[in-house]
């Protein structure tokens, strides 16, 4: 308790698609996007975001959503309220990368996240790498994608991957180790767009009747180990991005996103 009372202490005080981060790393720029090469990696936490194509199917944003607040915001707080070792510049800014399924520097990042991937669509050879990835210990968290649709493309993206029958599919319980890692959490909260939520008069359901329930599922293997975590019909990383823009949303999407989100990161690392 404690350390959450310090989080709200602490935090109270597009870009350009798949396709240009794809061009970016063959013309060896690196003006828009933090591409991680070899030497980047010091020992300490990246938070790794990850770059995909999104397909005909689009109902919301796509990989960029959030970034790179979300991704700078979750690194500093973890920073802050545990004891990982996170990874910073000369300026005390977080190290954090963008990155595709088939960069090689994808086995550097035990833990990577997506954003809105509802409407993904995977290569062959990114399902090739995603499955190698995470058979061999790495982690995915998606995020931020809402309704029926979206999760019936993710899921059967994912499931080239991760075949039904091999890794079943879960939701997870309330007594899953992810819920109580460092914070003790009591449920999957319904976090919406700070436009969505103050446009809406206080909503939280973006897509109405139809995604009025928020669920953290987990794809996991024949040992039970949770491979990739997806929290659909919620948007945890609007509650790291804009923790600062308004002092409502703060108090009541971002305390419990926190906790929610130190947990995943500290058990992904951990197990």
């Amino acid at each position: 308790m404690r350390a959450l009372t310090a989080l709200a202490v602490v935090a109270a005080a597009t870009l350009a698609g798949h396709d240009a981060l794809a061009r970016q790393r063959r013309m060896g720029t690196s003006n828009a996007f933090p591409i991680p090469t070899e030497a980047s990696f010091d020992g300490g936490f990246h938070f790794c975001r990850v770059a995909f194509q999104t397909g005909r199917f689009r109902r919301g944003g796509n990989w960029v959503v959030d970034y790179p607040r979300a991704d700078v915001n979750l690194s500093i707080r973890l920073s802050e309220l545990t004891k990982t070792w996170v990874s910073f510049d000369a300026e005390r800014e977080p190290n954090h990368f963008v990155l595709q399924l088939s960069d090689p520097s994808l086995f550097r990042c035990p833990f990577i996240m997506m954003t809105e991937p509802g409407g993904l669509v995977f290569t062959d050879e990114e399902v090739a790498r995603l499955r190698e990835y995470l058979l061999k210990g790495g982690f995915l968290w998606a995020d931020d994608f809402w309704g029926e649709a979206a999760w019936f493309n993710f899921e059967r993206e994912i499931r080239r991957a991760l075949p039904d029958g091999q890794f079943p599919l879960r939701e997870l319980d309330r007594d899953h180790p992810l819920f109580n890692t460092q914070f003790p959490v009591k449920e999957v909260v319904q976090i919406p767009s700070i436009n969505f939520w103050a446009g809406s008069g206080g909503d939280t359901s973006e897509w109405g009747s139809e995604s009025r329930q928020p669920h953290a599922r987990g794809f996991v293997d024949a040992q039970n180990r949770l491979l990739v975590l997806a929290t659909h019909n919620t948007d945890y990383g609007d509650a790291f991005e804009r923790e600062g823009d308004d002092p409502s949303y703060f108090q009541t999407f971002s305390i419990d996103g926190y906790a929610f989100g130190i947990n995943v990161v500290l058990y992904a690392m951990t197990h």
